[in-house]
């Protein structure tokens, strides 16, 4: 003892100070010789990397929270990329390499063909798992395996195609959008003739239609949002979303992003999930045991239960399911309002199709809704210019490469080591000009053919198809999204029901919709609209009301 405190009688804080320094920068040299070696050996290194103006890359960071928090993160993301070859660039934050790329054959590598390479990452896991859990959104290997399986009996296609789920809601959905809001309570009485040119956000309705039909389907009991004005678990639910997105941005500094909304509104989604826990730990082995797969009244409840007695295993799933069941869907839907508004055409050949095929008083049957290509094709012009998951990241699980993105001119594979985030967007791909005809190309007889990529055009779709990873807006490889055809089914099913009834929108957005893209992408300021609902004469053709005053 008396050696070493002779010892410190000579040393100062300064000294250990300066020693310490000295042994982080040593470390950080090393890890950066290191680093470069490995990159090297696997390949060229990037031809394009985002510059930054602060030590550390802290303004990319505080960019990207900006962007989010005011809804910018698209413009943000294209200014990052900064015209980079083959959209793809890398960036460091507090010394982490990130890649962000809206290269086709980048995505396809990192969703497909080098599924072993990339996954969601343990760096992800701990971002968003107080949020979603061990859930299928945030686990590889074997977890998000067995979530898959959990999931996938409920979206055969028995299931999709019985439309009993969509049709049994629809009936209070119109009542409310005559009455230009919410319910107040199921027996509240609506007169359906003063719906007609009363503007409403249709947003608001859209998003608690599938939130009931998605509980009522998965979960075999629906919220009655459409009828309960007051949603905390709504308002709890967008809350949560919103700062988990700002955590994701925030990356290496997300410590010093406020937590107190989030908190209180994850225990609300939480008090909300034990709700349907309980239910699902009531259900008796003999009760599980009387009811099989492909039975009308199974649902994701059964498989739960079946599955687990685990209460938070049991939440993780039901918060998943009710984030993609409910989000996705509302928001595509309110976006084709926010277009239809503005393209009254659209609208008029929708309903001839929908004429056609069913009339203006029968049901559609699954088989109708796979014979109404224009429907299909508002649909999917949608989902390429809002495509629901707008942002996604992926891990390097080992050391590997992405097509493109390294060498002078960005076409030799860029060097990736594990731990890598790639950052990619589906939203700037599919908005890529590049990707589509030139219509300056074209012959004046077929510029018509080939509208400006930004344009919202349906008719596109009748002489273009995209080429294979161009459009992807249910992500695709292993992890494409298990519900893609439930939500398609669902979406097409709503519009042609209201367009048998209505045959009128009129928009009350003005210009561009601002894009709210937290984790699904949606209309940031809602969409206010007003319906005209059709009358048939005595001749059974169709007039509205506007044409009688």
């Amino acid at each position: 003892m008396g050696l070493v405190e002779a010892a410190l009688d000579y040393v100062s804080i300064q000294s250990v100070l300066l020693f310490l320094g000295a042994v982080l920068a040593l470390r950080a040299i090393y890890h950066s010789i290191d680093e470069n070696r490995r990159l090297r050996r696997l390949g060229a290194p990037s031809a394009s990397k985002v510059k930054s103006s602060l030590p550390f890359g802290i303004d990319i960071i505080l960019k990207q929270i900006k962007a989010t928090v005011g809804h910018k993160n698209y413009e943000v993301f294209l200014s990052l990329l900064d015209n980079a070859p083959f959209y793809t660039a890398e960036a460091r934050m507090l010394n982490r390499r990130v890649v962000m790329t809206a290269d086709p054959e980048n995505i396809k590598a990192i969703l497909a063909t080098q599924f072993a390479d990339f996954g969601k990452g343990e760096q992800f896991h701990v971002e968003w798992s107080e949020f979603l859990g061990d859930s299928i959104f945030t686990t590889d290997g074997q977890m998000w395996h067995g979530s898959r399986q959990l999931l996938r009996p409920q979206f055969s296609r028995e299931r999709i195609s019985d439309l009993h789920c969509f049709e049994a809601h629809l009936d209070t959905f119109f009542r409310a959008v005559a009455n230009g809001g919410v319910l107040n309570g199921e027996e509240q009485v609506v007169d359906i003739e003063a719906g007609n040119g009363k503007p409403f956000d249709i947003s608001e309705l859209l998003f608690r239609y599938t939130l009931d039909v998605a509980t009522d389907f998965l979960l075999g009991m629906d919220t009655q949002s459409l009828t309960t004005p007051r949603q905390p678990f709504a308002d709890a639910f967008n809350e949560v979303q919103r700062v988990q997105n700002i955590i994701a941005r925030a990356g290496p500094i997300r410590s010093f992003v406020p937590m107190k909304s989030f908190r209180e509104g994850l225990k609300v989604v939480n008090e909300f999930c034990n709700i349907y826990i309980e239910r699902a730990l009531r259900l008796s082995p003999e009760e599980l045991a009387s009811k099989t797969k492909s039975d009308q009244g199974y649902t994701f409840l059964h498989e739960l239960a079946s599955f687990t007695r685990d209460r938070k295993v049991l939440r993780d799933q039901l918060v998943a399911v009710l984030l993609a069941g409910r989000d996705t869907t509302a928001a595509t839907l309110s976006f084709v309002f926010y277009e239809l508004g503005r393209h009254p055409e659209v609208v008029r050949k929708m309903r001839r199709e929908i004429e056609a095929q069913v009339g203006w008083t029968r049901t559609p049957t699954y088989a109708d809704l796979k014979s109404m290509k224009y429907v299909q094709n508002v649909i999917n012009e949608t989902l390429r210019l809002y495509p629901a998951v707008p942002f996604n990241v992926r891990t390097a699980l080992r050391d590997t490469t992405l097509p493109h993105g390294g060498g002078p001119d960005g076409s030799l594979p860029l060097p990736v080591l594990k731990d890598t985030a790639i950052a990619y967007s589906t939203l700037a791909m599919q908005r890529r000009p590049d990707l589509y005809p030139s219509p300056s190309s074209a012959s004046p007889s077929d510029s018509d053919k080939y509208p400006d990529p930004q344009t919202f055009s349906p008719d596109r779709w009748t002489h273009w198809q995209p080429k294979p990873w161009q459009y992807i807006p249910f992500n695709g490889g292993p992890r494409i999204c298990i519900g893609q055809q439930f939500a398609l089914t669902e979406m097409q099913y709503v519009l042609t029901r209201i367009f048998q009834r209505y045959e009128r929108v009129d928009s009350f957005m003005v210009g561009e919709p601002k894009l709210k893209a937290e984790i699904v992408i949606q209309p940031g300021d809602g969409v206010t609209v007003a319906l005209w609902e059709a009358r048939k004469d005595e001749k059974g053709t169709s007039r509205s009301h506007s044409e009688e005053k």
